[in-house]
């Protein structure tokens, strides 16, 4: 570390070996600080630890693993019951540490979930540090607009009050989009708080083999459209396979689904329930081996349930241009991906929710990758490196926390 640099607290509920996009963020947003001459502290919780807290060296940067409970893939009131308990749990291990009295230069914490105000805020203040919180997603907005919860029911309005006190504690909110901000109009007004569009980032990746291979299965010679990531209520990857449906008399047409969620097996089972022989179903694979898996596809999917009222850029768009694959995006209306995808020219994006739509994005899609493969990635390259790359991201926070290094409330 440069004498230069900055002690960083990162504190998330997600952080490898987990495999999640949030997980792969994290890791690469911590490794980039370090490459830059910071020092990046990673505050995880860890359900199955055997003691309260355990120090492991990740790649160089130090990962403070706290015990929590099992806030993953449990039911939802097991799961919201070990949410708010999970930043009470983590500050009285953190308490028990070696880093009980570390102090730090800023505090960056990430959302979702959105339980870790005390948190980061206990951080905040035993170190006079400035926060910037991370937002990924709106919770709980996206959840009224899903028919998940009741919007201004009980819940709704404890989710509510949760979510707005950890962005009391924030000094900085980064959202994934322009169309994000209107939201936070009124927090922004308030103090010497600001708002800005911190986009999602990746790290280059790390060559590695596939254990998937696609020459191996239905497939093979088809031009392969692939979504690989989270499949739940919020992606509303039902229509995609009524797509698929529709274009299973198209043998150089395939589709691949690979990862889990709560719609996971669904999705799967449906699929063979209508004998679409042109979709292939696999269960998540590492991180790591996503580039070599979608060096054999063609198009990437983007997915968001038209429901949605808030906006995001799902971190597999970031994956699809970094590997140079166009997408096929289906959206909610006024997301800024659409005008994003349009104006580089990285593929076809639509809001409807009309299959017949849907097939003749694809029929151009393929035609155009057939046709101008090569420009078509060199495009997509082109958008990662200007806006996504880690390097952009850790740059923008760092200045963001060292703005007025002094003044945290």
């Amino acid at each position: 570390m440069s004498s230069g640099g900055l002690r960083i607290a990162i504190v998330a509920d997600v952080f490898p070996p987990l495999r999640s996009s949030g997980a792969v963020q994290l890791r690469d947003l911590a490794l980039e600080l370090e490459r830059q001459g910071h020092r990046a502290t990673v505050m995880v919780p860890s359900p199955g630890l055997a003691s309260g807290w355990q120090i492991d060296d990740f790649q160089g940067v130090q990962v403070l693993r706290l015990r929590s409970l099992q806030t993953k893939d449990v039911g939802y009131a097991r799961r919201t019951a070990a949410e708010f308990m999970l930043p009470f749990l983590m500050r009285h291990h953190l308490r028990q540490s070696p880093l009980k009295d570390a102090r730090w230069d800023g505090v960056i914490w990430y959302s979702p979930t959105i339980f870790l105000g005390p948190m980061a805020k206990a951080l905040k203040r035993a170190s006079g540090a400035r926060a910037y919180l991370i937002i990924r997603d709106i919770f709980p907005e996206w959840a009224a607009d899903m028919g998940l919860l009741r919007r201004y029911g009980l819940p709704y309005g404890l989710f509510k009050w949760v979510a707005h006190y950890q962005y009391s504690v924030a000094d900085v909110i980064g959202v994934q989009t322009p169309a994000n901000m209107p939201y936070f109009k009124n927090w922004a007004h308030r103090g010497s708080r600001s708002v800005e569009v911190l986009q999602n980032w990746l790290a280059d990746p790390v060559k590695a083999s596939c254990s998937i291979r696609v020459d191996d299965g239905p497939l093979r010679g088809r031009k392969v459209l692939v979504y690989a990531g989270n499949m739940g209520v919020a992606q509303g990857l039902d229509i995609f396979l009524d797509l698929a449906e529709r274009l299973a008399s198209r043998a150089d047409i395939g589709f691949l689904f690979v990862g889990r969620g709560t719609h996971a097996e669904t999705l799967s089972r449906e699929a063979e329930r209508r004998r679409l022989s042109n979709v292939v179903f696999h269960d998540e694979i590492d991180p790591l081996e996503i580039p070599a898996l979608y060096a054999q596809c063609h198009v990437g999917i983007v997915s968001l349930d038209p429901r949605h009222r808030t906006h995001n850029i799902p971190g597999k768009f970031l994956t699809y241009m970094q590997s140079g694959l166009p997408v096929l995006a289906r959206v909610n209306p006024g997301n800024d991906l659409i005008d994003l995808i349009h104006t580089n020219q990285v593929g076809m994006a639509s809001v409807s929710e009309s299959v017949e739509e849907l097939t003749m994005l694809v029929l151009r899609m393929v035609g155009d990758v057939g046709l101008d493969s090569r420009a078509t990635r060199a495009r997509c390259l082109s958008l990662f490196r200007q806006l996504f790359t880690a390097e952009v991201a850790v740059k923008q926070v760092i200045q963001a926390l060292s703005a007025r290094s002094g003044d945290a409330g």
